[in-house]
């Protein structure tokens, strides 16, 4: 049968609790609901039962249910009232069906009626209660319930608003109120002695409760332990460890998470298969950083008339120059090298970590077999943290293998500038690339399926950028599909082109001579040991963890890439304390991984910044959102500086400076948005970023001109009319 429209069902509750409400004023139901009408009256009710003993028992039960579904003050005095009407064994039976009934009609109007609405404006909020409730939620309610001091209607309209099952909601609370429900139905048999209701509570009885209550967190502890030990059921623990923890890939993760236990004493091994730094160094954050700051040289150069600046040739109009591109990927391999001991092996053996170039596999949960050109080193450890990273992904492309490709791994070892560069995908990696290599003079055709670049921002941000790549010379092509990859000829006469095809079917061919695929990376999860111990993966193809990092064995733990949620090298480095702290800590305090706060800039030109929600996103979500924007175009350094284009857009709590999120479209727009960060963090709002003294002339003056924009809407206009008439009385 399909659930009920939700206008009838308010339409329904309305009119019950129009009732309900009349009944209750119409027969005085809160005089009568008191211990001193129920002590008065005992004799007539168990009079009444005694001539008609169905009737009644079927009447009180239905006054209970509807007490119980509405919420109607009384519920004690009701229980009390059937201890002394019907007896312990009768009453209990009565009472403990009937509040569970209605603890469930209560439920089911909250679900209807509430939930979708609740779970749209918050579902962002309500995600780990959601998760808590779908894993664990039998023993959060039965903790709830066994506890009679927490308002039991305030459980069952909650509850509603969860993802547990009507099925075990009920089951749950027939069980866990039965304690309760026999402890004030036995109390009414011995009413006479009751002077109000909270004697029925004395302090060893309520402390009672609350063991009552602690039961099932206890047995929930319990129950990990099995499960734990179901787990391991099949490995043998070490009688004794060699190492407290070994950390496998030394990219951001590993260098952070080895480096925090070597702090604090550890016995930590750090063991790399390839090179020190992992990929943020050697093929993504540092070459790609290096070789942009090349191209927006070459740019500035094209753009140096505009500030003045001409050639000395001749009163040439413009400065003459030419691109070096083995020159400029000699610096890229100069930059990486100048920032790698950094990261290396000697640093981090001076800080006290064992450092092992080899190739680590997972043995066991306690035992990491690492290969060496020396041979094989079997290590027992404690706990073992994977930060394997993660790889360029490839498209299953027909003639891709034929053609050939360059990822954002591989392209570093270029040593000539292709001259037609073709580029699949139209994100971060992509759109960076596709600009630089297009500023540095290739001839640049990026290839995106989707009907805008970047997709995960803003669509006035993904225009904003298409312009910025479609005005350094890139041939956007949004919309279009990749089929496959052909070449034809040979030798010089080799031709090698990409079919694409539109929304329409449409097909047409793109020549090229260098193709880069940069359409995303996926987590390295294969040939370290996961698929021997039966670790599972997410549906994201990364390896599946917990709140706190946990795998399926609660002593191996994952971050960076490999992990996810977010493919950052700050992320990475961020889980990394998680991870170190609770594999090293975790039997005394484990802590889980906040996400609350996570920045990220793409380092296009304009940049991207952002932190937080973005406004498509609190559309979607439902969130309540005021936006509050600046141009950058307004801003006296930017003008100076020649960069006068881009926004800052802030989303705040309606009325309120509480910072939701931040877009930044302009120059150095990463280095902007960590004001932003730090409000966020620390719950500053508005007021306080329009507080601070800002350095002029500075581009981060924007953020206190954000915030101004932002006070000047709120500004009190009937106080400031009654200013402006004291100022006028003042003059007179």
């Amino acid at each position: 049968m399909a659930a009920p429209p939700k206008r009838a069902l308010w339409v329904g509750v309305g009119l019950a609790a129009l009732v309900g409400v009349g009944l209750y004023g119409y027969f005085d139901l809160g005089r009568l609901l008191t211990l001193e009408s129920l002590k008065s009256s005992r004799d007539a009710l168990v009079g009444l039962y005694d001539q008609r003993p169905l009737a009644t028992a079927l009447g009180f039960f239905a006054i209970y249910v509807a007490a119980a579904a509405l919420s109607i003050p009384g519920a004690t005095i009701l229980t009390l009232a059937a201890g002394a009407m019907f007896g312990l064994g009768i009453g209990l039976v009565i009472v403990s069906f009937a509040s569970s009934v209605g603890a469930l009609l209560a439920f089911l109007a909250s679900r209807y009626l509430l939930r979708d609405s609740i779970q749209s404006r918050f579902g962002k909020q309500l995600a780990p209660i959601n998760e808590g409730m779908a894993r664990d939620g039998a023993f959060y309610l039965l903790t709830l319930r066994l506890v009679p001091v927490f308002p039991f209607f305030l459980v069952n309209l909650l509850a509603g608003l969860t993802p547990i099952g009507a099925g075990r909601f009920y089951g749950v609370s027939q069980l866990g109120m039965l304690a309760g429900t026999a402890v004030f139905v036995n109390a009414g048999t011995q009413l006479a002695s009751i002077q109000a209701p909270g004697d029925v509570l004395s302090p060893g009885l309520l402390l009672s409760f609350v063991l009552l209550g602690v039961f099932p967190l206890i047995a929930k502890a319990l129950l990990g332990v099995i499960q734990r030990r179901q787990v391991y059921a099949a490995w043998t623990k070490p009688a004794q460890f060699d190492r407290n923890l070994v950390v496998i890939g030394a990219g951001a993760g590993g260098l952070v998470t080895s480096y925090i236990a070597a702090a604090v004493k550890a016995k930590v091994t750090l063991v790399e298969g390839h090179l020190m730094g992992g990929d943020c160094l050697n093929f993504g954050c540092v070459p790609s950083k290096a070789l942009i700051r090349s191209a927006t040289l070459a740019h500035e150069l094209r753009q140096a008339q505009a500030l003045g600046l001409r050639g000395t040739d001749s009163g040439a109009a413009a400065i003459d120059f030419q691109v070096d591109f083995a020159a400029v990927m000699a610096r890229v391999h100069r930059v990486i090298k100048d920032i790698a001991p950094h990261d290396s092996v000697e640093r981090y053996r001076s800080l006290g970590v064992d450092v092992v170039a080899g190739r680590a596999r997972i043995t066991s949960p306690w035992t990491v077999e690492i290969t060496t050109p020396e041979g094989v080193q079997t290590l027992t450890t404690r706990s073992i943290v994977i930060a394997a990273g993660a790889e360029p992904y490839l498209p299953p492309l027909p003639g891709l293998a034929e053609v050939g490709c360059l990822t954002s791994d591989t392209l570093w070892e270029l040593k000539e500038l292709p001259r037609r560069l073709l580029v699949l995908g139209g994100g971060p990696i992509g759109c960076e690339l596709s600009q630089a290599f297009a500023r540095l003079g290739s001839q640049v055709t990026q290839v995106e399926a989707a009907t805008r670049v970047m997709g995960r921002e803003d669509e006035e941000v993904s225009a904003l950028i298409a312009d910025a790549l479609r005005s350094d010379g890139v041939q956007l092509l949004l919309g279009h599909q990749a089929v496959r990859c052909e070449q034809v000829g040979h030798g010089e006469t080799l031709v090698k082109r990409l079919i694409v095809k539109t929304a329409d079917g449409a097909e047409s061919a793109i020549e090229f001579d260098t193709l880069l695929c940069a359409v995303g990376r996926r987590a390295r999860v294969t040939g370290y040991g996961l698929e021997e111990l039966g670790i599972p993966l997410s549906d994201r193809k990364t390896i599946e963890i917990d709140g706190y990092l946990q795998t399926k064995y609660p002593n191996i733990y994952a971050v960076g890439d490999v992990a996810g949620p977010y493919q950052f090298t700050h992320v990475a480095a961020h889980q990394a304390w998680y991870a170190a702290v609770n594999a090293l800590f975790g039997r005394f305090k484990r802590f889980k991984a906040d996400y609350s706060v996570i920045p990220w800039t793409t380092f296009t030109a304009p940049e991207v910044a952002r932190v937080g929600l973005s406004e498509a996103e609190a559309q979607q979500q439902g969130v309540a959102v005021e936006v509050t924007r600046y141009g950058l175009d307004d801003l006296d350094r930017a003008i100076a500086d020649d960069t006068a284009h881009g926004f800052i857009k802030v989303l705040t709590v309606p009325g309120k400076d509480k910072i939701l999120g931040v877009t930044i479209v302009g120059a150095h727009a990463g280095d902007l948005l960590a004001e932003y960060v730090l409000a966020m963090k620390h719950g500053l709002g508005l007021n306080q970023v329009l507080g601070t003294i800002h350095s002029y002339p500075t581009m981060a003056e924007a953020n206190k001109y954000v915030a101004g924009e932002w006070k000047r809407a709120h500004a009190p206009k009937r106080l400031l009319a009654w200013v402006e008439k004291f100022h006028a009385w003042e003059r007179t």
